[in-house]
């Protein structure tokens, strides 16, 4: 009576479409164990070892170590729980390799990278959460702290503060890492110092009552219109949204619509005229998921050229 159909090593190797050495290997390591030797010593699979060894190719086509396999074959493992465990260590990766890719993305953009900013740039990206902090307060710190008393600071100082999620993506990665290096260039935080210094100047340095709109604001509803619209701002045709600007100014803060007026507004916008300011807000946006705000930079300009024209007639 024939007994079960054997395979040699090279015939199950041409059913499987592995190499003997492959198979060999999984052999070695108990995986798929021979079910019997020739008198010489050969070894000799089973049928099972077929079906056996397409599982092991799939659980390492999927990135499977070798011992998560065995334990899978050998049913030590289910499924269900290797998938568990193999999807979390992917996450790490993935992790790992968006952070990469964000460095990699950031660094290209600057134009010709040098070792050292990549590393600063990979230092940033991988900050621990509480290290994210402690650069953030201390951006804030330095632009806030010991600045003249103003009635909004508590809410501006809040929507300045960049809170990167625990899985960021990509874009969100890239912007944290530029937003962080902007955070620490002395001369942003000293325009951004300046800047609250001037809201404060425009609040009469006092914190009575409701906040004053800021200039910047006053200019944006004003200007806005006129500037959609391809209005020059030294024609003739923007006299009366500069006459708007100045009243509605005057009203703002307190002050008289007077000769004097246009030369302290226009100093008030060009003190807030700084092109990172904006750059700035829209990295927050997109490293906190908030709408993409609309850029200030182009509505300040059209003010400071108005009033540059008008202040020097």
């Amino acid at each position: 009576m024939n007994g079960p159909t054997l395979y040699s090593i090279g015939e199950l190797a041409r059913r499987t479409g592995l190499t003997v050495k492959a198979i060999r290997f999984y052999s070695d390591r108990g995986i798929v164990p021979p079910a019997d030797r020739t008198p010489a010593g050969y070894r000799r699979y089973g049928q099972d070892a077929v079906a056996r060894l397409a599982f092991v190719r799939t659980l390492r086509d999927l990135g499977l170590g070798l011992d998560a396999v065995r334990r899978v074959v050998d049913q030590e493992l289910t499924l269900g729980q290797v998938a568990t465990e193999h999807a979390a260590a992917l996450d790490v990766q993935i992790t790992g390799l968006r952070l990469w890719r964000a460095v990699l993305t950031a660094a290209a953009a600057t134009g010709e990278p040098t070792i050292e900013g990549m590393e600063r740039m990979h230092r940033l990206a991988t900050l621990s959460e509480a290290e994210r902090h402690r650069l953030v307060d201390d951006f804030l710190g330095a632009v806030f702290d010991g600045a003249p008393p103003h009635p909004g600071s508590t809410g501006i100082r809040r929507s300045l503060t960049p809170e990167l999620p625990d899985r960021p993506t990509e874009e969100q990665v890239a912007a944290w890492v530029e937003l962080a290096e902007m955070s620490t260039d002395p001369v942003f935080r000293s325009g951004l110092r300046r800047l609250l210094d001037e809201l404060a100047a425009g609040q009469g340095g006092g914190t009575a009552g409701p906040p004053r709109p800021d200039v910047v604001a006053l200019a944006r509803d004003a200007v806005a219109p006129a500037l959609a619209s391809g209005v020059d701002p030294a024609s003739p045709r923007a006299d009366p949204v500069v006459a708007a600007l100045t009243s509605r100014c005057a009203a703002a803060v307190g002050r008289p619509d007077d000769a004097r007026l246009p030369a302290w507004l226009l100093h008030r916008l060009r003190a807030a005229s700084d092109p990172r300011r904006d750059r700035y807000v829209h990295l927050l946006a997109v490293v906190n998921g908030w709408p993409a705000p609309q850029p200030l930079g182009p509505v300040v300009d059209w003010a400071v050229e108005a009033l540059s024209v008008r202040t020097a007639r």
